[in-house]
């Protein structure tokens, strides 16, 4: 099986145990910051119409909807997908990566931002963010949340890879491990360019207690 196969297997055999742990404030990154500071980044953008791609359980199109701002969010779980349209307060779409990079209009046009917050995990990112292009009005803003390089580099080679999360530090019963791409700084802002995008500025959200950074945000415009 694929990496990208795997990743696709994984969010399916798990979507109830992520909900959960979502849910229920579990994991501690986003505890000490990474939601608030996605929340604040995307809002910064003054959006009217938002898409939140890979949006999972809905959390984050959630938090944006309640500041009045019309929100998609699609993802390729249909038990995610299910969940998130139960709570409510936005649109939601059973969506693939491939059904959105074959038809970007299925799900939707003319946003002002689109965000990616933690769900590019496959090696070639390149396609999804031309599809996003596509959906997106000129001079719109994309914002992608992802693991620090720098962090997530401490104990191994610094130097672009897959490498796998086991969910270990998580309660809940997940039941398959899922491989992800792990970038280098350099890498991350080569693809948003190679995609059309110019980079607008990044933010890195850090630990209040540790002083280091919890993730990078990349907030870039189409163009």
């Amino acid at each position: 099986m694929s990496h990208e196969a795997r990743i696709k297997q994984s969010w399916l055999d798990n979507a109830a145990a992520w909900t959960t742990a979502v849910r229920g404030g579990h994991i501690a990154s986003r505890r000490a910051g990474t939601d608030a500071a996605i929340v604040d980044a995307a809002l910064a953008r003054r959006p009217s119409r938002l898409l939140d791609a890979g949006c999972g359980e809905g959390w984050l199109s959630r938090a944006i909807a309640r500041h009045g701002v019309e929100v998609t969010g699609f993802d390729g779980s249909s038990h995610l997908i299910e969940t998130a349209r139960q709570a409510g307060a936005a649109h939601y779409l059973h969506l693939t990566y491939d059904e959105f990079m074959a038809n970007p209009a299925q799900a939707g046009r003319l946003f002002d931002a689109v965000v990616f917050n933690f769900s590019l995990f496959t090696e070639n990112i390149g396609p999804v963010l031309v599809a996003a292009r596509r959906v997106m009005q000129r001079g719109s803003a994309l914002l992608i949340q992802t693991v620090h390089p720098f962090t997530d580099a401490a104990d191994e080679d610094y130097a672009d890879g897959w490498r796998e999360e086991n969910f270990e530090n998580l309660p809940g019963e997940f039941r398959t491990p899922m491989p992800w791409y792990f970038r280098t700084m350099q890498t991350w802002v080569n693809s948003v360019i190679r995609a059309g995008f110019r980079i607008a500025e990044l933010r890195e959200p850090l630990d209040a207690d540790s002083g280091r950074p919890l993730s990078l945000i990349i907030i870039a415009t189409s163009e």
